[in-house]
């Protein structure tokens, strides 16, 4: 669970309903409308779908559970194993890492292939491939919220310009006048919300995992391929050591001492 993005999103709408209750209008109700919330959500899909293929934006829902329960792995964490394993194949061969239990998925693959005899160019080519697949199915949903975050404020002003026409064509009542703008004036702020509270932070939040995903992959390929060369394990630390951050090189660091 990111509790940062869970975080982020209790507390905008805590913030909105909060506005909303202590201000001097009619409360909540005031600014539920089901024709506005219809025009701007109805609108933005459809407009995405003119975009996308049905099954890139059906998948995108899955994309957006990934900003809440996904798990990345501590890179600390990952050069360890890999170099526990490292030293176990050193000593005892690549066969004996079979036995060795590894809860990445990725670099559990990655063993299997070498435990399997392959050769390194066809490991490498394979573990490739598999990053490369990674980073578009993260890079596709981005683009798909990304879409979405652009549309929902122009079909948002739509409406509004919807709600304005009818509203024009029906002056004789001055009284009406005043209720109807602020109807009207809802689907700009639905479009507003939804854009900027939920499509686009999404979006951002999908790059910056497919990011985290790549440093990682990149580390445990590396990885791999020194087990498979037979490096000594104090080598394929130091080697896999340049891939940390600066702030969780410091961080190891500190441990040591």
């Amino acid at each position: 669970m990111d509790f940062a993005t869970l975080i982020g999103f209790v507390g905008i709408i805590a913030v909105l309903l909060l506005s909303i209750v202590l201000g001097d209008g009619g409360g909540i109700m005031l600014f539920v409308n089901a024709p506005s919330l219809g025009i701007v959500i109805g609108g933005t899909l459809m407009a995405t779908l003119i975009q996308f293929p049905f099954k890139h934006v059906m998948l995108s829902f899955k994309h957006g559970t990934k900003v809440f329960l996904v798990k990345i792995d501590d890179p600390s964490a990952l050069i360890a194993d890999a170099v526990e394993m490292s030293g176990i194949a050193r000593k005892q061969g690549l066969l004996a890492l079979e036995q060795h239990e590894v809860a990445n998925p990725f670099l559990a693959k990655g063993v299997r292939l070498v435990v399997d005899g392959h050769q390194a160019d066809l490991v490498r080519r394979i573990l490739t491939s598999d990053i490369d697949q990674t980073i578009e199915w993260y890079a596709r949903g981005a683009k798909i919220f990304k879409a979405g975050g652009d549309v929902a404020p122009a079909m948002g002003m739509i409406g509004t310009l919807i709600g304005l026409v009818q509203m024009l064509s029906n002056m004789s009542d001055p009284g009406s006048i005043g209720p109807a703008m602020a109807v009207a004036l809802l689907t700009t702020l639905y479009g507003a919300v939804i854009a900027n509270a939920f499509m686009l932070p999404v979006a951002e939040k999908l790059s910056i995992r497919a990011e985290e995903e790549y440093a990682n992959k990149i580390l445990i390929l590396e990885g791999i391929a020194a087990i498979q060369e037979g490096l000594n394990p104090m080598v394929t630390e130091e080697l896999l050591k340049t891939f940390l951050s600066p702030y969780a090189k410091a961080a190891k660091a500190a441990e040591k001492e």
